[in-house]
């Protein structure tokens, strides 16, 4: 007796994600170079990990328009790898302004603060246009967690400037990498949990009809 029942078809990819991405990814890849050249001439830890986010995001943009058209269980796979990308970023991050404590580096703050204040218009320009798309699967979640921190790291780029203005130290620019660092890790790891979820339901949904064939044999 064949079997009426079907798997649950899997989310389908809200209409305009795809050109969101696209035309985050051309922000992301704009931005990484600007913030990376910048990053080298002021010497500053959080302008260097914004610029790696921003190409760390590029990355993962690629990836999610790579498998934005295939089944639940491959874009569960998707925001499985960019959740343990952003967790290592901040791992990064960490150990980056440990050693810049060693070596008793201070960044120029104009440089960060007017890179940062266009870093941030970019961020939130495209967390914005991915605002409607947060509560959508792993995959879709994890690309509006990406662009809310950055636009959050920007705002914090910028007091690190006013701190190293204002102290002539390394130390707001470090504090502030270090929590960048860290809301990379937490995002992270909220992706990891969410795409492990999508993961099993994916495999679940798969199980069902052919265990359902097998006792109707």
């Amino acid at each position: 007796m064949a079997c009426s029942c079907s798997a649950p078809e899997p989310k389908s990819p809200a209409p305009g994600f795809r050109k969101a991405l696209w035309i985050a990814l051309w922000v992301n890849l704009a931005m990484f170079f600007v913030e990376g050249i910048a990053s080298l001439s002021s010497g500053s830890v959080s302008l260097m990990a914004d610029a790696i986010d921003f190409f760390g995001d590029s990355a993962n943009y690629i990836l999610s328009l790579t498998v934005l058209s295939m089944g639940m269980l491959w874009r569960g796979r998707a925001a499985m790898v960019k959740g343990i990308t952003m967790t290592a970023f901040g791992l990064v991050v960490w150990a980056r302004a440990v050693w810049v404590v060693q070596a008793g580096i201070t960044p120029e703050p104009l440089t960060m603060g007017a890179v940062g204040l266009l870093a941030l218009a970019a961020n939130v320009s495209v967390a914005a246009m991915l605002f409607k798309f947060r509560e959508g699967d792993s995959d879709m979640r994890s690309v509006w967690l990406c662009s809310r921190n950055d636009a959050i790291s920007n705002i914090a780029v910028m007091v690190a400037a006013l701190g190293v203005f204002g102290t002539g130290t390394a130390w707001p620019d470090l504090i502030v990498a270090a929590i960048m660092g860290t809301l990379a890790i937490t995002a992270g790891i909220s992706v990891m949990r969410h795409a492990r979820s999508d993961i099993a339901q994916a495999r679940a949904s798969e199980a069902q009809p052919a265990a359902t064939a097998s006792s109707s044999r």
